[in-house]
């Protein structure tokens, strides 16, 4: 990658150079004949000069040139992967504003992308759910009528598999509805968050009785403002993820103090140096235990439409993992 510095020097200084040069030869020529060795000298110190005050000062003006480009780069860089709203085009260079317009042109399709990619998403998630949930149905009375080992073993393996098709499709409709850029923020109102978790931890106790996990929670009232059912999306992902991770015979509770919410088990914990990592979609850091990976996604997409804080550590015993979710 060639520098603009480097190629304006090659092609400014050298013109200049011989320019100078042949104007010195010429002063040179035209000097007595007595007083050339010092007019030699003196060109030769005077051409070194001109040529090291040549090359600051293009330097400096192309540094000074490029500064607004600079800070268009800084800009892009510092935005967040899904920001795609348009550069501000106010206090660009007129050099700069074709660039600029065609980078918007840009982020305007590829925005267009998102939002239909988006739209299928929950499409095809909402489509999916009537079928399946009828499926799910007919399996469970198939199997409280057939209790022959063979058939029955059929008829779990299918309501299994039925079960985690039904979970990855309400998976894919939480992160359509939490995608951060496409949230409605009409849709925030207050919301009693004790009351909300209380309900989402009853529906995992039975979830929690087949591994022997004590699942419990430490409520205290607290009222937020936010959307009813991304929470819930939020809250019932968060108890999901430690319920999975959490070994058989282990632990996981859930409080909820003034504005804040937080999740802890007793598992295998998350290494400070992946914590971050587990946030981003399709990533599971074991493979032994079944899901998408988006659980944690979703998660943190619902945090950032909140205007919450979320933050995985330790807990207290040093054992397992601490997810905190603190609402402004």
């Amino acid at each position: 990658m060639s520098s603009i510095r480097l190629r304006l020097l090659r092609r400014v200084i050298p013109p200049i150079l011989l320019m100078n040069l042949a104007a010195g030869a010429l002063a040179y020529t035209l000097a007595s004949p007595h007083l050339r060795e010092a007019v030699l000298r003196t060109l030769v110190l005077l051409e070194i000069v001109f040529a090291l005050g040549c090359v600051a000062l293009i330097w400096f003006s192309v540094s000074n040139g490029l500064r607004p480009l600079n800070r268009l780069r800084a800009d892009l860089n510092a935005r967040d992967g899904g920001d795609l709203a348009p550069i501000a085009a106010d206090d660009v260079p007129y050099e700069l504003a074709p660039l600029v317009s065609s980078f918007n042109g840009l982020l305007a399709k590829v925005g267009e992308g998102a939002q239909a990619r988006q739209d299928f998403l929950a499409n095809v998630a909402h489509q999916l759910r009537t079928p399946l949930a009828g499926l799910k149905t007919q399996l469970e009375w198939l199997g409280a009528r057939h209790a022959e080992p063979d058939t029955a073993q059929s008829l779990k393996l299918m309501l299994s598999a039925t079960e985690r098709m039904i979970r990855q499709t309400n998976q894919l409709l939480s992160l359509a509805r939490a995608e951060p850029h496409h949230f409605e923020k009409t849709r925030l109102e207050p919301v009693a968050l004790d009351a909300l978790v209380a309900d989402a931890v009853q529906s995992f106790v039975d979830q929690a009785s087949l591994k022997n996990i004590d699942i419990g929670f430490d409520l205290e009232p607290a009222t937020i403002t936010g959307d009813r059912f991304l929470l819930r999306d939020l809250i019932d992902n968060l108890i999901d993820n430690a319920i999975r991770y959490t070994p058989a015979g282990g632990a996981v509770t859930v409080t909820v103090r003034s504005g804040l919410l937080t999740v802890e088990d007793n598992g295998p914990g998350i290494p400070p140096a992946k914590r971050e990592q587990v946030f981003s979609r399709y990533v599971r850091l074991d493979d032994k235990t079944h899901g998408s990976g988006l659980g944690l996604a979703i998660v943190r997409d619902i945090a950032v439409v909140h205007g919450a804080k979320l933050t995985i550590s330790d807990p207290a015993n040093g054992q397992g993992a601490l997810f905190t979710v603190k609402f402004s």
